[in-house]
């Protein structure tokens, strides 16, 4: 299976309830945002947990990133509110459920070999930094290995992100509020787009909005997971 696995182009999804598709769990569906591979799969999916669904324990083969973004998510290890950031390296294993409901922004199989960091944590607790080269705006450094960095950003209403260069590439979900991009318009909140390498246009948002950033460490092996 392959969706938006041209990474040399970039991808944007805005929210659409019609492109929920329902996963192997019951109550559990999937937005796949981009995904090279069958149910073991190189993935980027908005998840979302129906009160009471759970999926079976499991193995992360390559890893498993998330962010929380309404409702609480749980395993065996605990509880993780909205808000909540994890990184479960590859050979950890749980078993996730969300007794009230949850949604999930999941990214899977996308680590850097010796990344081997273990991370629940809430960005809020995090002392803002301001971003260089920007008003207004303010970040969080939630992860950063090798050439991949990966962000919290918070624009007040009004702010701009200045045009820049992204050597390594560049991926943003839009958390809350919005964002107006200079290249694709208006990114309402829940919106996920993805550049390869080059030079991103200027950004601002009117009202406000908070997004999550990561840059650098594109897919090295899609193959790996194509068959």
């Amino acid at each position: 299976m392959l969706i938006r696995a041209d990474f040399a182009a970039p991808a944007l999804v805005r929210p659409d309830p019609e492109a929920w598709i329902a996963s192997p769990a019951a109550g559990v569906h999937r937005l796949m945002l981009d995904r090279v591979g069958h149910e073991v799969a190189r993935a980027t999916s908005l998840v979302r947990y129906e009160p009471g669904a759970g999926f079976t324990p499991h193995v992360h083969g390559g890893g498993e990133e998330i962010l929380v973004l309404k409702g609480v998510f749980g395993d065996e290890h605990g509880d993780y509110p909205a808000g909540t950031y994890l990184r479960n390296p590859p050979g950890t294993s749980h078993t996730p459920r969300a007794p009230q409901g949850s949604l999930l922004f999941v990214k899977l199989r996308q680590f850097q070999a010796g990344d081997t960091a273990q991370i629940a944590l809430n960005p809020d607790d995090i002392p803002p930094q301001p971003l260089a080269k920007a008003r207004d705006v303010t970040e969080r450094l939630l992860h950063e290995f090798g050439d991949e960095r990966v962000t919290l950003l918070d624009l007040a209403p009004g702010a701009e992100l200045p045009a820049c260069r992204r050597s390594g590439g560049e991926e943003i979900l839009v958390v809350s509020g919005s964002l107006i991009d200079g290249a694709h318009g208006l990114l309402p909140a829940g919106s996920w787009l993805r550049r390869p390498p080059g030079r991103v246009s200027a950004r601002r948002s009117d009202g406000g909005c908070r997004l999550y950033v990561k840059t650098g460490h594109l897919p090295p092996d899609l193959q790996a997971f194509a068959a």
